[in-house]
């Protein structure tokens, strides 16, 4: 689903669902700084690996 797809979702949990998806996505980034590990993402339909030290540097 798209982001205007989930806004217009009837199901209020499925319209919250983009905001959870979000703070999950920053506590994953804070874990790997915490941890010195990196994530992985896709970003344009291409996997991404980003390194602790890139999340530091804010370079995601």
């Amino acid at each position: 689903m798209t982001q205007a797809e989930l806004s217009k979702a009837k199901n209020p949990k499925l319209r919250a669902s983009m905001a959870a998806m979000r703070r999950a996505a920053e506590m994953a980034r804070k874990t790997a700084i915490q941890t010195d590990t990196g994530i992985v993402i896709v970003r344009d339909g291409k996997v991404v690996h980003i390194s602790a030290a890139e999340l530091r540097a804010g370079k995601d």
